[in-house]
């Protein structure tokens, strides 16, 4: 019995926040940012949001999707860097409640922008080991209501948005999640953090600003963290599958920035025609980004069952993995 994506599904929130826009009101330009990075546009959710919203949106495409209601999901998996707390309550719950998911337990998935491909394989064993039928996996983020608007270097990366999938078992043979590498280099743990609001630096009244509880990014560490463990692990999974680039009919990777793509692809000499992107639209998701990436690739016709795809992800932790899977 193969575990596998029985169904992909996502939400975009409608304000769509063009580079252009952010040059009025930041010291920063459309040539800048798309030079840097890549990114054409973002788009943030309204202020009555939150990220629970936003991944029961993306859940009801994905479960209409997979012909399923929500007493039908056994497990629901939110990985969100964003949650609606801090802590406690999970927001899984929150949207296992919204759903009306009755039957399904719930927990939040703490990996950054790695979190889908940690959730693919935490659901794929509950499938594979029989205890359960139909996981709904969501990754929801929203960035945007984190970063520090005053740092050009950062908050121009980020937008807002969420992806679902749900996981059951597949009997036919032709689709399943067949390998996965998951990793973590907690050397690099404060070149990705939010610093304040934690145990260790708690909230100081009179004293903890906005900026202390915004996301920081060390650009240049997380960029050749980023270029070098996705050359592993694209290297890696082709190996141990004994594959080759052509037997691919695609590598997804996080959609963080075009540049650690190319500089990926250049150091294995792939071509990037390989690598499916879109994040000149979407900016930086986080752990929505893979799953948005392939919501949009299945609505533009790009996927078809039996297709060998390879997922790479990377992110604060700092954690990496990847998946080789028939879709």
């Amino acid at each position: 019995m193969n575990a596998y994506i029985k169904s992909i599904g996502a939400y975009i929130p409608e304000k769509r926040v063009t580079n252009d826009e952010l040059s009025k009101t930041m010291d920063t330009s459309d040539e800048w940012i798309r030079s840097h990075t890549g990114i054409g546009s973002r788009h943030i959710a309204d202020k009555e949001m939150n990220t629970a919203d936003l991944g029961v949106k993306a859940a009801e495409v994905a479960l209409e999707r997979a012909g399923l209601k929500a007493e039908d999901i056994d497990m629901v998996i939110l990985t969100t860097a964003t949650p609606d707390y801090v802590g406690f309550p999970a927001t899984s719950c929150i949207i296992q409640d919204k759903l009306g998911a009755v039957n399904a337990g719930a927990f939040d998935l703490t990996a950054g922008c790695t979190g889908f491909v940690y959730g693919l394989e935490v659901a794929k064993n509950f499938i594979e080991n029989g205890s359960m039928k139909n996981i709904l996996l969501v990754s929801a983020e929203m960035l945007t209501q984190i970063a520090n608007w005053e740092d050009r270097n950062t908050a121009v990366l980020f937008g807002d948005g969420s992806g679902a999938a749900v996981i059951s078992a597949d009997e036919s043979g032709v689709s399943g999640i067949d390998d996965t590498i998951l990793k973590a280099d907690g050397s690099g743990a404060w070149t990705l953090e939010r610093h304040t609001g934690g145990v260790v630096h708690p909230y100081e009244e009179g004293k903890t600003t906005w900026a202390d509880t915004a996301l920081f990014m060390d650009g240049q560490a997380v960029y050749k963290f980023a270029v070098k463990v996705n050359a592993i692990l694209i290297t890696s999974l082709l190996e141990r599958n004994n594959l080759t680039i052509d037997d691919l009919a695609w590598i997804v990777p996080h959609q963080a920035n075009e540049r650690i793509i190319q500089a990926a692809a250049k150091r294995l000499k792939l071509p990037i025609e390989k690598f499916f992107m879109n994040l000149e639209e979407y900016a930086n998701t986080s752990s929505a980004s893979i799953p948005i990436a392939l919501n949009d690739m299945y609505e533009k016709g790009k996927l078809k069952r039996g297709d060998k795809l390879l997922l790479t992800g990377f992110g604060a932790g700092l954690t990496y993995g990847g998946s080789i899977l028939r879709w």
